[in-house]
């Protein structure tokens, strides 16, 4: 019986071990997202910027202009 049980907390311990991993792999791929997405909207605010994609249905060219205005800085 206390041999179950420690094979049961030992489980527990590796799922803990394997949910904290996946957090960390998680947050770093958010981070990794915001950072490309800061550069995006940076790069909009000073020049146009032009996304083509293909639809996955039709086939057809979707092109995309992204427009921005850069704020004077003081």
């Amino acid at each position: 019986m206390a041999k179950e049980e420690e094979t049961r907390t030992v489980n527990q311990a590796e799922e803990i071990e394997h949910l904290k991993k996946r957090l960390e792999m998680l947050d770093e791929r958010l981070d990794n997202i915001d950072s490309i997405v800061t550069v995006v909207a940076e790069r909009i605010m000073k020049q146009p910027i032009t996304i083509n994609v293909i639809c996955p249905r039709c086939g057809g060219n979707i092109e995309i202009a992204l427009l921005g205005v850069e704020k004077p800085r003081r």
